[in-house]
This record gives C-alpha cells, structure tokens and sequence, in this order.
C-alpha cells in the first residue's frame, strides 16, 4: 500500500492511499472540525466517509505534470507514465497553489 498526506494550505486535510483495491481519499476528523476547512477539491466534498475509486482522482491526477516537463521527471527519477500514484508522490511535494503531496513511508506509518 502506498500513502500520502494531503495538505491544504499546509494543514493536513486527508489522506490518500493506493492498495489492491484502488485509490482512497479519506478527510482527517481533526480537520473537518475546523472552522475554515476547505474541501481539497469540489469532487471531493468535506465529508467523514472516504472516497474510494479504481482510478486515481481527476483532481490529483491533474496535478501531475505533463508533456515536457512529465519526460523530465520520467526520464531524471525513472518513473513510469502510467504508476500514476508515483507520479503525484514523485512530482506534486509543492505543488502551484494551496494543496501539498507527503508521500507517507511505511516505516512511518
């Protein structure tokens, strides 16, 4: 399984994972209290349940770079275009705008 915290606005939001079943996207309860949470995405609504998906997420999928700058990143880290998930870990730490990628170890977990 691999795991990654999401952050908005350097808060942690949620937390996204890839395991054999898919993608899930699941809110941190800590966050969906606070008063000026914001939702990551608006297909991706604050709510308590998780998300789940066969798919990586439109929205962190469309973080991930493209065209030249994708063949840089696969070329200089030896990724794979289609392990999207090591895509968004590899390429979206700091990301243009409110929203962080933290690629979470298994050791850390």
């Amino acid at each position: 399984m691999r795991k990654a915290e999401i952050k908005v606005h350097k808060q942690t939001a949620g937390w996204l994972s890839q395991d054999e079943n898919g993608y899930h996207f699941l809110y941190d309860p800590a966050y969906l209290v606070l008063k000026e949470a914001e939702p990551v995405s608006l297909t991706l609504p604050l709510q308590a349940a998780p998300f789940d998906s066969n798919v990586l997420f439109p929205f962190f999928d469309g973080l991930i770079p493209e065209g030249w700058l994708l063949e840089i990143a696969e070329r200089n880290w030896k990724l794979n275009a289609r392990d999207r998930m090591g895509l968004l870990l590899t390429c979206c730490k700091d990301c243009i705008g409110a929203i962080s990628v933290i690629e979470v170890k298994e050791e850390d977990q």
